[in-house]
């Protein structure tokens, strides 16, 4: 942004905005040797002064190319730029004073510090100058807005403003998908995808959970990162990182959540582009669907990983009665034709009354036929007063060896 004032103003304004400079490579044009143009092509990337020697065809840049135009602003960054007023007179200037802001679609930010508005004399060729940081927190249409006043010839105060409008563009994608367990766990998963014009590092992707949960990154392995030493993104690529969400101990005890949403907490995601320069963004409040519970519950809540085929084990499960009645219940067990798990123990046993929001703990027992991942599965609750039957088909699963 750069910017001369007319002839009848004492000093003249110039904005520049400051950003990082980029790797400039030659482009690269060669052939065999054998073919028409010999080796003119492969002189002539030789000779070039921003090749790499020995490296000429690699792309590999050695030099700084110093910005050529205004190029993107994208929300999260910071906008720096200079700003200065000079005097092309050939007499001292009184009183000059320079007064910056930013204005968005929703509001207008001061950005000169108070001691930039302190009126100040400039003697011949001198400049008044300032540089401007603020982080981008809006999208849309921005508007730079510099007031330079000063003391005429005619002993009265001058003044003209410039107007610098530019865009603040969306760097990344997300979108978030979440999966509800029957304990009440909540697993995020969460897309995001660079739609920047260039690559991108990402220094933290992380989830600031809500008081109501308790959250573990589900993205490393033996505390290394799934995604290497580097995350690193090109332009429309994308990347999945998940999220635990466990409810904290008030919560898990509530027999039914409070309203249909949960809300989970917010994305923050800070990353890396041309030559370290920052951008931060942070989601807006994330908010789950909660889940619609039956009258009656039943989890798994301790159950090995893997047991040995042929080998009875044993396994925990809690019944919540989430009805506001009393429940009198009976416990089935079924092991169906093509089940790999033969249940051990008594069916049709009765497990007394359960009151509201009360909770009870059972323990089973089933003996494994066949080796893989198997579903555990054949379990009902049958409720007396109603006669209705609870079937749990899919309770967990265990990998038999």
């Amino acid at each position: 942004m750069d910017s001369k004032e007319a002839v009848e103003h004492l000093v003249a304004l110039k904005v520049m905005r400051l950003t990082k400079p980029a790797l400039v490579s030659p482009n690269i044009v060669t052939c065999d040797s054998k073919d028409l143009p010999g080796n003119i092509l492969n002189n002539y990337l030789k000779d070039d002064a921003t090749a790499v020697s020995q490296m000429e065809t690699l792309a590999a840049g050695q030099f700084l190319l110093l910005p050529q135009s205004f190029g993107n602003i994208y929300l999260g960054e910071t906008f720096s730029c200079y700003v200065c007023v000079h005097n092309e007179t050939n007499q001292p200037v009184q009183s000059v004073s320079i007064i910056t802001s930013l204005q968005t679609n929703s509001q207008r930010i001061e950005l000169t510090a108070q001691e930039g508005t302190t009126p100040t004399m400039l003697d011949v060729d001198e400049t008044l100058s300032d540089v401007i940081h603020h982080e981008v927190k809006d999208l849309g249409t921005h508007i730079l807005v510099c007031e330079v006043s000063y003391m005429s010839n005619y002993n009265t105060l001058a003044s003209f403003r410039k107007f610098f409008k530019f865009e603040v563009m969306k760097p990344l994608d997300v979108k978030t998908k979440f999966y509800n367990a029957e304990s009440g766990d909540i697993y995020l998963e969460a897309q995001v995808h660079n739609i920047t014009s260039g690559p991108i590092i990402f220094e933290q992707v992380s989830l600031e959970s809500s008081q109501q949960f308790t959250v573990s990154s589900l993205n490393e392995v033996n505390g290394e990162s799934v995604f290497g030493e580097v995350t690193l993104l090109q332009p429309q690529e994308s990347c999945q990182f998940l999220y635990w969400l466990k409810p904290k101990e008030n919560m898990a005890k509530e027999v039914k959540p409070h309203g249909p949403m949960r809300n989970i907490g917010k994305l923050d995601i800070v990353w890396r582009s041309n030559l370290g320069e920052k951008g931060r963004l942070q989601t807006s409040q994330l908010e789950a669907m909660a889940l619609d519970h039956d009258d009656l519950r039943l989890t798994v809540e301790q159950i090995p990983s893997k047991v040995c085929a042929d080998e009875a084990f044993t396994f925990k499960c809690k019944v919540v009665n989430s009805s506001e009645r009393t429940l009198d219940l009976i416990l089935k067990l079924r092991s169906p034709q093509d089940s790999s798990l033969l249940w051990c123990g008594i069916s049709n046993r009765k497990l007394g009354p359960l009151e509201p929001g009360k909770t009870t703990f059972i323990n089973l027992t089933a003996l494994p036929i066949n080796t893989g991942l198997q579903k555990v599965t054949g379990v009902s609750l049958v409720d007396l007063f109603l006669k209705r039957t609870y079937d749990y088909d899919h309770l967990a699963s265990v990998y038999v060896y």
